[in-house]
């Protein structure tokens, strides 16, 4: 990553300022449902406060200021573009036998992002396990629906846990305000069953199994058993197209139809938005090893997987996730675990 510091800024202000990385591109992305976007945003923060460390007065924690400029620097972002979207806010779900949709620009859809960019290491349990569950798929769809300034309000009264007054003071409102659009987005959360209150547990040996069980019948092939561990209104998504299934009927009709060069895929498995992931590979068409396809993001709830998405636009991911661009061979992964140590 490029060095902006200028040239009188202490390295040891520096390290100061680098070690909020990691929660300020969380809390970016959260804004902006974008990674990349999320990155640059974090970039520009950063540039922003180095340019202004030696006018910083210390009357708010340096955490709090840099927290200040990456949420001016989101909403600046967020003037310019509309909310990113699942499939599934685009239509009602597709046949097996659908074509294929022309793909859609990829500033229209939420994209994932890798754990390590956002779950603090080694921290406290409770800040980790909030920290996974504000990020996943399906928290991020539904505070994409939030306007703004009320996705700020929410994720600093509720995720960051700031006082109301400290909220109004960085969005220049007051703090019945602040307090109003915090209700208002409550609301539209629990509409859409999603809450900040009482995060997931960490994945246990339990839900390792069920994640092999899907692996081992996704590399068999075997609709069989893949739609046993898919619950029965699971869905089954492909960003950049907003086609989308809901039916295990449908789910098989497209494995085995359009599809069908999925089959002898292998798994390799990441972490992404709290959950677990894996980037897939295909056959290669020149028989040789094998190419990638997708990044393949799970989504659990008890003893069944309620939502697979799968991210097409590996050129970008692949390398965000330190995937190979390529594998060789024939490599058959063991089954136990998959990453979910």
């Amino acid at each position: 990553m490029t060095d902006l510091r200028p040239v009188d800024i202490a390295p040891d202000r520096a390290v100061e300022l680098e070690a909020h990385r990691t929660q300020l591109i969380a809390h970016c992305y959260r804004m902006l449902g974008s990674a990349f976007e999320a990155e640059d945003a974090v970039q520009e923060t950063m540039l922003r406060a180095w340019r202004a460390l030696d006018r910083f007065e210390g009357r708010s924690q340096l955490r709090s200021w840099l927290y200040r400029i990456a949420t001016n620097v989101c909403l600046d972002m967020l003037s310019s573009r509309e909310r990113r979207v699942r499939p599934m806010d685009l239509r009602g779900p597709g046949r097996g036998d659908d074509a294929l949709p022309a793909p859609l620009d990829e500033a229209t859809w939420l994209g994932p992002i890798p754990d390590e960019f956002v779950v603090p290491a080694g921290g406290d349990p409770a800040e980790v396990a909030l920290a996974r569950e504000t990020v996943r798929l399906a928290f991020m769809a539904a505070i994409q629906h939030l306007p703004p300034r009320q996705r700020a309000v929410l994720l600093l009264r509720d995720v960051l846990r700031w006082q109301a007054s400290e909220v109004a003071d960085l969005l220049d409102t007051s703090v019945a305000a602040v307090n109003s659009a915090l209700q208002r987005a409550r609301e539209t959360l629990s509409a859409r069953r999603v809450t900040t209150d009482a995060p997931a547990p960490d994945l246990d040996a339990a839900s390792s199994e069920l994640v092999g069980r899907y692996v081992d019948a996704f590399e068999r092939y075997d609709m069989d058993a893949l739609t046993a561990v898919l619950a029965e209104d699971a869905t089954w998504n492909m960003p950049p197209f907003d086609l989308w299934l809901a039916t295990h009927d449908d789910i098989t009709a497209f494995c085995l139809g359009t599809g069908s060069a999925c089959r002898g895929s292998r798994l390799v498995p990441v972490a992404a938005n709290g959950s677990p992931a894996f980037g897939q590979y295909k056959p290669a068409a020149d028989d040789r090893g094998y190419e990638p396809w997708s990044l393949q993001v799970l989504e659990l709830d008890g003893e069944r997987i309620v939502g697979i998405t799968f991210f097409l636009d590996t050129a970008r991911l692949f390398p965000l996730f330190g995937l190979p661009p390529r594998l060789e061979g024939s490599p058959r992964l063991p089954n136990p675990g998959y990453g979910l140590a």
